[in-house]
């Protein structure tokens, strides 16, 4: 089997990994019992979390027309 797709892969498993606990989290945490004090700053780090990778998307798709070079 080809290294890019093993390493695709891993990289795809890690991230559904990531997803699922992070989707058990909220479920356990907030959804079926109480946040209490940590609502608050639960939310305001999801929000700058949300603000960041949606930078990062759209320097993303704009960066490949500037490393689109010979150089390269």
């Amino acid at each position: 089997m080809n290294e890019r797709t093993l390493a695709g892969a891993f990289g795809v498993s890690v991230v559904g990994c990531t997803v699922v606990l992070g989707v058990y989290g909220l479920v356990s945490g907030y959804l079926l019992e109480s946040a209490g004090d940590l609502l608050v700053p639960s939310a305001a780090t999801l929000a700058v979390v949300i603000v960041v990778v949606a930078a990062l998307v759209g320097l993303g798709t704009g960066g490949s027309r500037r490393l689109a070079t010979p150089y390269w």
